[in-house]
């Protein structure tokens, strides 16, 4: 039974109401956590290969899409970033056998990776964010990319960014954040001619409204 996703479901039906004053004070006091030794050797580790604007795939899971975004543009270092060590081994054997070299995995947490790549002045070309946990409880609006404070190292990197989501409010709520942030931003639903990750695949497969947002 592959289409048999479950759609998210959540007592949050629009955008939080306090999504505006989070992306504010995100905006105006800066982010203080330091990124751990793990993260910063990960960084170390693909750093110079990153010193041209490169395309960024956040939370690339077993590298599916970063694969297929290596086949799109060819011409950039495509990184595929993940905290899953177990899913990222299944990625590289995939890239090891489809033999595309501009594609890279990295094992690193996402909040490091921005905040250390900021910090480095790297930029990219583009960023997608595909499927990630819509954490659908109003409660745990701050774990959500929209609301989190790595928000602005993640939009200094620069470039078109591209999120996509089975939750409607969480594409909308990207949306609002990065316009508040001075970013215009689409959202609405869309249909994949080509699935980018399996995710996308079952959701699709499972009648799921995708959305997708994005800032040009």
């Amino acid at each position: 039974m592959f289409a048999n996703s479950s759609p998210v479901v959540s007592t949050q039906q629009a955008p939080h109401p306090r999504l505006a004053d989070a992306v504010r004070r995100h905006l105006e006091l800066p982010f203080r956590r330091e990124p751990g030794p793990i993260g910063r050797r990960a960084f170390d580790s693909v750093a110079k290969r990153l010193d041209a604007p490169f395309v960024l795939d956040a939370g690339c899971g077993t590298g599916a899409s970063t694969l297929a975004l290596a086949r799109r543009f060819p011409e950039r270092t495509v990184l595929g970033v993940d905290k899953s060590a177990v899913r990222l081994a299944r990625g590289q054997r995939a890239l090891a056998r489809a033999r595309v070299p501009n594609a890279v995995l990295l094992h690193c947490e996402l909040v490091d990776f921005w905040q250390l790549a900021h910090r480095a002045g790297l930029a990219c070309v583009e960023q997608y964010l595909l499927y990630p946990n819509p954490w659908p409880k109003p409660e745990h609006l701050k774990r959500r990319w929209s609301a989190h404070p790595v928000l602005p190292a993640m939009l200094a990197l620069g470039g078109r960014v591209e999120l996509r989501s089975n939750w409607r409010v969480y594409a909308e709520e990207f949306a609002t954040a990065l316009r508040i942030a001075g970013r215009p931003a689409e959202c609405a639903a869309f249909a994949p001619e080509s699935p980018l990750t399996p995710f996308e695949h079952k959701y699709a497969e499972s009648g799921h409204t995708l959305w997708r947002c994005v800032s040009a």
